[in-house]
């Protein structure tokens, strides 16, 4: 009888053994990842506060049109003008963004606080536009366009919310 009573107290520090190395792993786990996001928005952070950068959203922000063939007429196509080149690599940037979101490998909350998306897509979207048109990719930054809708809908929810 001690015997059975050593054997089921055993069984059960087994048990909890167990249960608490599960638990403890799958903190290990959440932490790490918590780590690798932040790891990531920092270096996307270090790239978009970058002076190379910061140099095409002025240029980006700056330029003045009224629709994709004012722009053409203004800094030319497919030139490899510095404007044009600006919105290539703000545009790749948010693409990458875009893509990142789609994968939930980057949270909106984050996106919508760190980077200023709907201010520049909304500057791009007549160029986007155009140029789908013109070279016949009606995907070019589909993901930049998805990462603007997804910070749209989030703020809609949040003011939804507030009401």
């Amino acid at each position: 009888m001690v015997d059975v009573d050593i054997q089921t107290v055993s069984i059960a520090i087994a048990s909890a053994s167990v249960t608490v190395a599960a638990i403890y792993y799958m903190w290990q786990i959440r932490h790490q990842t918590k780590i690798r996001q932040t790891d990531l928005i920092m270096r996307l952070s270090t790239q978009y506060t970058s002076e190379g950068f910061q140099r095409a959203t002025s240029r980006v922000l700056e330029s003045e049109f009224k629709d994709f063939d004012d722009f053409v007429k203004k800094y030319g196509f497919p030139s490899q003008n510095d404007v044009l080149r600006s919105y290539r690599m703000v545009g790749s940037f948010f693409e990458g963004l875009g893509v990142l979101l789609s994968e939930k490998l980057i949270d909106t909350n984050l996106c919508q606080k760190l980077f200023a998306v709907d201010t520049y897509w909304e500057k791009a979207k007549p160029i986007v536009i155009g140029l789908r048109k013109r070279s016949d990719k009606p995907t070019l930054y589909e993901w930049f366009e998805y990462l603007y809708n997804e910070m749209k809908k989030r703020e809609q929810k949040r003011q939804q919310s507030e009401a």
